[in-house]
């Protein structure tokens, strides 16, 4: 579902990603985990088609990029910490602003399927200023998937949220993968990270530098690499 091949990024004369290479089957969830700096919010603005690789190639859900941005667009939800959500609307007219866009047919049945998927039905008539960080956040994953995407991208979707937000989050992320969604989310936080995820790959210095599947994950070195990756940070 994504295909990554020695894909460069730079922003003047600072390399942050260095040849990486990085594929998803369908149907998995990654958990791209990595400290602060180590160029995750680049790499997954770059399968999103906010921002354009400086070498290599990337294939998102059959469509290459960035040439055929509009057609991975059709086929992407992307969440990060930033909602993405109009204050001033509610629940329900926002998510009937996306379907729109999308041009999504018989949009209040999905409006309704999505608000109960992210336990906000008994809230579809509230304006969003008036929600919670936490509610706010469901709400952006059902305005990301409003228009049954492929593929799903969450930048460190938990920034800012306390414990019963993230738990309630932890919910609604399983809902989505349960779907077969293809899922890539970043992460500093393997924890939790751990209790969604299939696989989990390491970002540093610019490259896959590690990677496990859940099953292997106490079997391996990853675990141990993880926290000198977030050492070596701290020290640089």
């Amino acid at each position: 579902m994504i295909t990554v091949k020695k894909l460069v990024k730079r922003f003047g004369l600072k390399v942050i990603l260095r040849g990486l290479d990085f594929s998803v089957q369908q149907g998995e969830f990654v958990a791209l985990l990595g400290p602060n700096g180590a160029g995750k919010t680049t790499f997954l603005r770059i399968l999103a088609s906010l921002s354009r690789p400086s070498l290599g190639q990337v294939q998102v859900a059959g469509h290459q990029l960035p040439n055929e941005a509009a057609q991975v667009r059709a086929k992407l939800g992307v969440v990060s910490h930033m909602p993405l959500l109009y204050p001033d609307l509610t629940a329900e007219e926002n998510l009937q602003f996306y379907a729109s866009m999308y041009g999504i047919a018989d949009s209040q049945l999905r409006i309704t399927e999505v608000l109960d998927m992210v336990g906000l039905e008994n809230r579809r008539k509230d304006l969003v200023r008036t929600f919670s960080r936490g509610m706010q956040q469901r709400l952006a994953i059902g305005r990301a998937v409003i228009h049954n995407p492929e593929v799903m991208l969450f930048d460190e979707p938990y920034t800012g949220l306390d414990q019963d937000a993230s738990e309630m989050l932890d919910e609604v992320l399983r809902s989505v993968a349960a779907e077969g969604r293809t899922v890539v989310m970043t992460s500093h936080d393997l924890a939790r990270a751990e209790d969604l995820a299939t696989r989990f790959d390491i970002l540093s210095r610019g490259v896959i530098a590690a990677s496990a599947k859940r099953e292997d994950l106490r079997d391996t070195n990853l675990l141990v690499f993880y926290k000198q990756s977030l050492d070596s940070y701290s020290a640089s």
